[in-house]
């Protein structure tokens, strides 16, 4: 009865793409798998929901499934390239779908697959995690890794078809919510119209609340709509979204990604908010309000012991660095969010520093 209520709640809505519009669709209890498939769609499958959902392969009993384990080692050039050679084995043709059905990792599978089979075919997607479904499931980007190098290969592929089924929420633990809305934050604090007091209230009840959690996630991918929609390229307005990013990947990278993407990125919308304090950018006011309500998210995972050398050489490694500078996203407040270049001086060395060894993130709360 809760999945009528929400699903009820939500209207469907188009994103426009440089290869034409396409369609976000909201759905439950599976029934978009078996009304929406065609003949011949082939369908990459996370295992991990396989085995939540174990009556799923029955709803796909007349298609090819490529059940994939959801690891980076899965989405390597090399082992794509294996799988595309399976897919096309079977008799896979222009004129056939990829169809996935599962989190970042499938997404990425099936985007990039689709992209470079027969110069571009089109492709579904089924997203079942948080960070899909509020995120990345809109925007065109394919990214894979290849060799020791993650999310180096890629394009712009848009899909064709995206469904997004509240009932998989039903299955996520706490700690995958709490990622999910560390990514939203980075949206929410885009907006110039947020009220802080209110988001605060919205990130406590949606870790308990379904309702209030599916609200957040069609608010997160409105304000991505409006700028991948002007910017889907992400050659300039759209680097805004990198708000906390940055900071955030080189948590992951120097934690061997023990802290999940959207814990990270909330970890390091603060680290980003701090600096900006320190250059006279905005108020503590702002960075403490906001450092509240990421707090409710980062409890989910304390931030395990951080290598201060190992987290300036991830920092470097950042793709979107040119040179020996960092390029960041500082605010300025609510809505205001600019990319510039940081020199990594002492001053900021020893903010950074002291943000993990003496673990400032948790004062003025």
């Amino acid at each position: 009865m809760l999945l009528m209520v929400v699903f009820l709640m939500f209207k469907n809505f188009l994103v426009q793409s440089f290869k034409g519009e396409y369609t976000v669709e909201f759905t439950e209890h599976l029934d978009a798998l078996k009304s929406n498939l065609l003949e011949g769609d082939v369908v990459i499958l996370d295992s991990n929901i396989q085995k939540l959902y174990p009556n799923i392969c029955d709803l796909l009993d007349e298609h090819y499934i490529e059940v994939v384990e959801a690891n980076e080692n899965a989405k390597t050039y090399e082992k794509i390239g294996e799988l595309i050679n399976r897919v096309i084995g079977f008799g896979f043709s222009k004129n056939n779908r990829l169809v996935g059905i599962g989190g970042g990792v499938v997404q990425d599978i099936t985007a990039f697959s689709a992209s470079i089979m027969f110069r571009g075919v089109d492709w579904v997607f089924f997203p079942t995690n948080l960070l899909t479904q509020c995120d990345s499931c809109i925007g065109s980007k394919t990214s894979v890794n290849i060799g020791d190098y993650k999310n180096q290969l890629g394009g712009f592929h848009p899909p064709r078809q995206i469904f997004i089924d509240f009932s998989f929420i039903e299955t996520l633990s706490n700690l995958e919510i709490c990622s999910g809305l560390g990514e939203m934050m980075h949206y929410f604090l885009l907006q110039k119209d947020t009220n802080l007091e209110d988001l605060g209230s919205e990130i406590v009840a949606a870790q308990s609340d379904k309702i209030v959690l599916a609200k957040l996630i069609e608010r997160s991918l409105g304000i991505k709509k409006s700028m991948i929609e002007i910017d889907e390229f992400d050659t300039g307005p759209r680097n805004i979204f990198n708000y906390g990013h940055s900071f955030g990947h080189a948590i992951e990278a120097c934690t061997n990604f023990e802290v999940p993407h959207g814990v990270a990125v909330a970890y390091g919308i603060d680290l980003a908010n701090s600096i900006s304090v320190q250059l006279g950018l905005v108020d503590k006011e702002f960075r403490n309000k906001v450092r509240t309500i990421l707090a409710c998210i980062w409890k989910s995972k304390a931030l395990p012991a951080v290598d201060i050398s190992d987290y300036f050489t991830a920092l470097s490694k950042d793709k979107k660095n040119v040179g020996k500078q960092i390029k960041v996203i500082l605010t300025e407040g609510i809505g205001n969010m600019y990319k510039t270049t940081l020199p990594v001086n002492d001053d900021i060395e020893a903010l950074i520093s002291s943000f993990f060894n003496n673990r400032t993130y948790e004062r003025d709360l």
